[in-house]
């Protein structure tokens, strides 16, 4: 699904490395967490997942195919395999919690029938099928990021990918986010999940992958969020 090798970013020339040297691969199925403080190069490893930055040097693969070398027409591919959620949401304010998942399916060409389908099947797995006609301005932030996750999901793609999903939620509907994503998860879907939230990594006792300073100090099944200090 994902395989890293001697993988390095820089963003600059002569700047220092945002990732230096890092190898690992993730099976599909899997759940993994990537934790460590802000800086140490979470979210440089999702930018690279999906081609928004390509990487200095090494080799990334994702479903087989070296990213870096991914033909610009073969990108939106590569992405529509592929949920993102984020922390800032990143919705359309003025539109429908609808809408907003329904848009992730225009711009892969679903049928309408399709769409009038799948949106309310997938508002409900989130458990907002009485919320689809709500603008999202009037939404909580633990409704706003269920809409993100609907939105995420909504295509099926073979792999969620998280960026800190809970940042701005407070601990009951960041448990309630967690569980959605494990469920999402246990239907098959790969998922990662880029946080520095201590408690959520040790409660759930997934595969850790721990970044410091752009380099991985290690890689636990089952892990806690002890090593990184």
């Amino acid at each position: 699904m994902v395989e890293a090798k001697y993988l390095s970013m820089k963003y600059e020339k002569g700047g220092h490395y945002a990732l230096e040297n890092i190898s690992f691969h993730i099976d599909r199925g899997e759940f993994v967490f990537i934790v460590g403080s802000s800086g140490a190069g979470k979210s440089t490893i999702l930018k690279l997942i999906i081609r928004e930055v390509k990487p200095t040097d090494g080799v990334l693969k994702i479903f087989g195919r070296d990213v870096a070398r991914l033909p610009r027409h073969r990108l939106p591919y590569l992405r529509r395999n592929i949920g993102m959620v984020f922390q800032d949401f990143r919705l359309m304010e003025e539109r429908t919690a609808y809408d907003n998942v329904a848009f992730a399916m225009v711009v892969t060409g679903s049928s309408r029938r399709e769409i009038r389908k799948r949106v309310p099947h997938v508002l409900g797995l989130v458990g907002l099928h009485d919320k689809a006609k709500t603008r999202v301005r009037d939404l909580s932030g633990g409704e706003l990021q269920r809409v993100g996750l609907a939105r995420a999901i909504v295509n099926r793609p073979a792999m969620i990918i998280a960026d800190e999903p809970t940042g701005n939620l407070d601990p009951g509907t960041t448990l309630d986010i967690m569980n959605l994503l494990r469920s999402i998860n246990l239907r098959g879907t790969t998922v990662l999940v880029a946080t520095h939230n201590r408690e959520i990594v040790d409660r759930f006792k997934k595969r850790v992958l721990y970044l410091e300073n752009g380099k991985l100090i290690g890689d636990e099944q089952k892990g806690i969020y002890a090593h990184v200090h």
